[in-house]
């Protein structure tokens, strides 16, 4: 099920779902550790003697966040029971505390009685062995906690702090007495230890919401690696007030955004609250260490037995470029540094890593089918690296944040891409697409790798290294010759989407359309109004733009991913936001009026009307309604979002200039 809600502060990260349960709590690293994987946790309402969860029927939910904010805007209506609440969750921009507080609007004529009751089922540490849960009394809260890793529920009912009840139990009793049954009647067990794979209910109790009235109820639940630090946080929760953590995290974020309301050119509003959500979902799927992970929605799992939480450095490339072209240099610094953290002595990245670091589970084989060593790498990973840092560094003109990275970074990954060629044709030796299904040399790895070459080259000038700066030249111009000769196909007029070669020179074209040829326009080495682009665009847009009320772009011809329709011709593939972007930065590229933006603009719409109700936006999308597939969100989709709407605006600021000066 999509997330529709994310919150964080770069250490502790939690997603709700589309029926507004908790489903991820990430801690202390941004997608590591998911200490509710495959749980669900839930919110109920019980008054005036009849019990609901929020997730059930009777509920009617406006999922949606606070304007420009990390803080969520949920109301929930039960015209059946006379209630609307309405729910802000955030976690503290500074102190890793999760707050919720609930605004409740009685619609009777009469005093209510009225309880709140906090549901957790856990996986601390995301295995089901070893939990503990304990109510504490001094400090009126349950205690939750495994090794080196703690969290503290409590919360506050008309000034008074602490718990009004609570229970625990083993997420295995499914009779009357288990954790989700309890509150049926309104009072919990007050069981006050559970051990193992274990849930708990924490009950908030207002007795006296007025006629006609309303009243507000906190909750918090605070993190820590170790006992003191729970205490500690709970301790400044009730000491400053749980309202003061709300104001100074809504305060923080629209402060964050304050600079993203200028140069909006003739984009829609709609787009324009896109572009600023996207940044938000960004931000939070980055962990403070550098790592940006591709999703924190842990769903995929059952489908890859493995999550999109990890970091994939193309991924995190495009988003430091995003960050970038928004100003953000201190955010995507810390991108780079992890990157210079990680990448082998030999000078590539391999898949994925995890968020502390350390690899990651690895998709892609060291040995081919005879056993022979090959690099079980994506070069395009290496190589959209230092395209980024260049972009970083043009920016920013930060000479000395360049200058660290030098060696580990820079020289070494740009020394590999030299050497790592396929002797017959002089193109980058053969690796794993960006989609990560097969093994060849690739359109969209060869342009990224140009380009990173060039950017090299770039940085390395800047730094004095000329002599080194020629090295990199000449090889991103034996790659561009090698691309007319052997990735152009004559009789089709246009590029193929790779090649594999024999060991006896062969080469054998694959011919499949696909979105990924794009890149060779994208990176740089060929303008978007060039025939050999044109020719080529023509044929991707006609094969893979989705012939559906949906529309949009598909990632190539016949994409079994998700796959939801058999009818190939009309749906090649489910429509990808990041490949839908790439023709709208087509359109961008090859504008020269201000009316040839339309299209453009267009596109930027139809992702306003395919994102959910929240501003969230999936990886892929229902060739039909719209909903979202797979992971959701996918950063790199609102990623690909930012870069589109900044270079739409540069284009359109360049236009209007140029006219000026007509």
């Amino acid at each position: 099920m999509p997330r529709s809600l994310v919150v964080g502060n770069g250490n502790l990260l939690i997603n709700f779902n589309t029926e507004y349960n908790i489903r991820d709590i990430y801690y202390p690293y941004v997608g590591m550790e998911n200490h509710t994987a495959d749980c669900v946790s839930r919110t109920g309402v019980w008054v005036d003697g009849s019990f609901s969860w929020v997730d059930s029927p009777g509920w009617e939910k406006e999922i949606l966040y606070e304007g420009d904010t990390l803080v969520t805007n949920v109301k929930a209506s039960n015209p059946e029971v006379g209630l609307t609440l309405t729910f802000s969750d955030l976690v503290d921009v500074e102190k890793d505390i999760f707050m919720r507080r609930v605004h409740i609007l009685n619609h009777h004529s009469q005093t209510r009685d009225l309880r709140l009751f906090f549901h957790y089922e856990l996986r601390i540490m995301g295995h089901d062995i070893g939990d503990t849960i304990y109510y504490h009394p001094r400090l009126k809260a349950l205690v939750m906690f495994k090794y080196q890793r703690y969290f503290l529920a409590s919360g506050q009912v008309m000034g008074g702090s602490g718990i009004s009840d609570w229970t625990t139990g083993s997420r295995e009793t499914e009779d009357e007495q288990s954790v989700l049954r309890d509150p049926e009647d309104g009072r919990l067990g007050r069981a006050p230890l559970a051990c193992g794979f274990v849930e708990a209910t924490v009950g908030l109790y207002d007795a006296a919401v007025p006629a006609k009235g309303n009243s507000t109820i906190y909750h918090w639940l605070v993190a820590s690696t170790n006992f003191q630090g729970i205490e500690v946080l709970n301790a400044l929760v009730q000491e400053l007030g749980p309202e003061s953590f709300i104001k100074r995290t809504r305060d923080c974020w629209q402060s964050w955004l304050s600079s993203q309301y200028k140069d909006s050119a003739d984009l829609p509003y709609c787009v324009l609250d896109l572009y600023r959500r996207s940044l938000l979902m960004v931000r939070a799927q980055m962990d403070n260490r550098g790592a940006i992970i591709a999703s924190s929605d842990s769903d995929i799992v059952d489908k890859l037995k493995d999550t999109y939480a990890n970091m994939w450095t193309r991924d995190g490339a495009f988003v430091a470029m995003a960050l970038d072209m928004a100003d953000y240099e201190d955010v995507s610094q810390h991108f780079f540094d992890f990157c210079a953290r990680t990448i082998t002595s030999d000078g590539y990245f391999l898949q994925k890593y995890a968020p502390d670091g350390s690899l990651a589970g690895q998709w892609m084989p060291w040995a081919d089918e005879q056993g022979e060593l090959q690099l079980p790498i994506q070069e395009d990973e290496t190589a959209l690296v230092l395209y980024s840092l260049w972009h970083h560094y043009d920016r920013h003109r930060n000479v000395e944040f360049i200058r660290t990275h030098y060696g580990k970074l820079i020289k070494n990954a740009a020394d590999f891409m030299v050497s790592y060629r396929e002797p017959h044709t002089n193109l980058p030796a053969p690796s794993y697409d960006l989609w990560e299904e097969r093994r060849a040399i690739h359109s969209f790895t060869v342009a990224a790798v140009w380009a990173a070459l060039q950017a090299a080259a770039n940085l390395m000038e800047i730094l004095g290294e000329v002599s080194v700066a020629g090295k990199y030249r000449q090889a991103a111009a034996e790659i561009k010759e090698s691309v007319i000769k052997y990735l152009f196909d004559n009789h089709l007029g246009r590029f193929v989407r790779s090649i594999s070669v024999h060991t006896d020179g062969v080469v054998e074209p694959d011919h499949t359309i696909d979105s990924s040829i794009c890149s060779l326009f994208l990176f740089g080495m060929l303008q978007a109004t060039d025939p050999l682009i044109e020719n080529t665009m023509a044929a991707v847009i006609d094969r893979l733009w989705c012939k559906t009320t949906a529309g949009g772009m598909a990632r190539f011809e016949n994409d079994n991913y998700h796959q939801v329709s058999q009818d190939i011709t009309n749906i090649p593939g489910n429509p990808w936001f990041v490949c839908t972007m790439w023709v709208a930065e087509y359109y961008i590229a090859r504008t020269k009026s201000l009316d040839d933006l339309k299209p453009a603009r267009d596109i930027l719409t139809w992702t306003t009307h395919c994102a959910m109700s929240s501003g969230i936006l999936a990886e892929q999308i229902h060739p039909h309604t719209c909903a979202p597939l797979s992971v959701s969100p996918l950063t790199w989709s609102h990623a690909a979002l930012v870069i589109t709407v900044n270079r739409y605006i540069a284009k359109y600021k360049e236009l209007l200039e140029n006219m000026h000066h007509r």
